[in-house]
């Protein structure tokens, strides 16, 4: 499958469902999404697809549900989907919706398995209407809602007994307050001076893979590797990711022993090199009821 090209501009009706102080305080992280999607192709799918097996532990996923919370461009949501599973996928930007419905029209038109919704993890009234599912997902996305451990906490209520719990979050390093300087700055900056600091994070990319002795295009040109993303659509959400916070693992396991679960695996990522904080994944099952 060739790429496609992004949707078109979001329609009157759901941008005048936008909240505007999220809008006005917020990343635009969906109109990120939407430029990523004309990047998708097989093989970013199939990228996605062995990610997943990998945090959930098993090759498909018939008879399971699964949650994507923050479900962004939608490719997580797709690719469980084609592993089996009925998909439940919400995000709070309106644009994000929109790319998951776009991908669910295109691959599973109709389809009564995968549902799409606008819906914050900060609701509690939303979050209340919804079951609880086998698998919740929620991958570097509540480390940017402005309520982290609130977050944490809320989407873990949606984890069935025995499910499992599978997030990423923003390793706590020394410049995390420095990152969050950059990203209240960045958001708000013009296009064209975004695009300044993005070639000036790419330059210090390079310098710093030279001194370690790797090779930076060899990386740049795998980087699909990476749950099938696109480096360039990365960076820009990394350096705009706003609101930001972050947090360490043994307080991840803390909050989510306290709260029920179990360890299962987790990938740390210990060297964090110039950049400062970067996602490690975790997966934790639920004990008992």
């Amino acid at each position: 499958m060739a790429g496609f090209a992004p949707m078109a501009e979001m329609p009157a009706e759901s941008a005048a469902n936008a909240n505007p102080a999220t809008v006005r305080r917020s990343f635009a992280f969906g109109e990120n999404w939407n430029s990523f999607l004309a990047e998708l192709d097989d093989s970013r799918i199939a990228e996605a697809e062995k990610s997943l097996q990998w945090l959930v532990g098993r090759e498909r996923f018939e008879g399971m549900s699964f949650i994507d919370i923050g479900s962004g461009s939608g490719l997580s949501s797709l690719a469980a989907r084609r592993l089996g599973a009925h998909v439940f996928s919400f995000d709070d930007d309106p644009r994000s919706v929109e790319c998951a419905a776009t991908l669910r029209d295109r691959f599973f038109p109709e389809d009564p398995d995968w549902s799409v919704e606008r819906g914050s993890i900060l609701d509690r009234v939303y979050l209340s209407n919804l079951d609880r599912f086998d698998i919740v997902y929620s991958w570097g996305v509540l480390h940017h809602t402005g309520a982290m451990h609130e977050a944490i906490a809320n989407a873990s209520r949606l984890v069935a007994p025995g499910g499992i719990y599978v997030i990423a979050l923003y390793r706590k390093t020394r410049l995390c307050w420095l990152w969050g300087l950059e990203k209240r700055w960045y958001y708000r900056a013009s296009p064209r001076a975004q695009s300044v600091v993005r070639g000036l994070y790419r330059g210090l990319m390079r310098v710093a893979f030279a001194v370690s002795g790797r090779n930076f295009n060899d990386y740049a040109s795998n980087y699909r590797g990476n749950r099938g993303m696109d480096l360039a659509h990365d960076v820009h959400d990394w350096l705009g990711g706003y609101p930001y916070e972050s947090i360490g693992p043994a307080d991840v396991a803390k909050e989510l022993t306290q709260l029920g679960f179990e360890h299962v695996r987790s990938k740390v990522r210990y060297s964090l090199g110039l950049f400062g904080s970067g996602c490690d994944e975790y997966v934790y099952r639920r004990v008992g009821s």
